[in-house]
């Protein structure tokens, strides 16, 4: 089977969130933590519930982590905490939940 013919990983993992509703939305994605250093990459969330973002990533996350999340305009600015990891290669798929109520985020219409 051709490569092109498999759902991505980040596809995949958005099956174990029911609510996840497909959404292409550009970020600056960086971990948050305290004593090392901080790891950003621009990415794409590409799935959100009410609650989570699922994108895939090039860092050196792990189960726990603190991301912030900026969107380009300034109309996402939050942190969120890794929930869950698919690993395919040197990426990785990646669920995570928002650590603060974040009303109306995510509009389906």
């Amino acid at each position: 089977m051709a490569r092109s013919g498999r759902p991505s990983t980040t596809t995949e993992l958005a099956r174990f969130f029911p609510n996840a509703t497909p959404v292409r939305i550009p970020v600056r994605l960086t971990r948050v933590s305290e004593g090392t250093a901080a790891f950003s990459e621009t990415t794409m969330v590409e799935f959100g519930t009410a609650k989570e973002v699922l994108f895939a990533s090039t860092l050196p996350l792990e189960y726990g982590d603190l991301l912030r999340l900026q969107n380009s305009d300034g109309t996402l600015d939050t942190e969120a905490c890794v929930v869950a990891l698919q690993y395919n290669g040197d990426r990785a798929a990646v669920a995570a939940r928002f650590t603060a109520a974040l009303p109306n985020w995510i509009v389906k219409s």
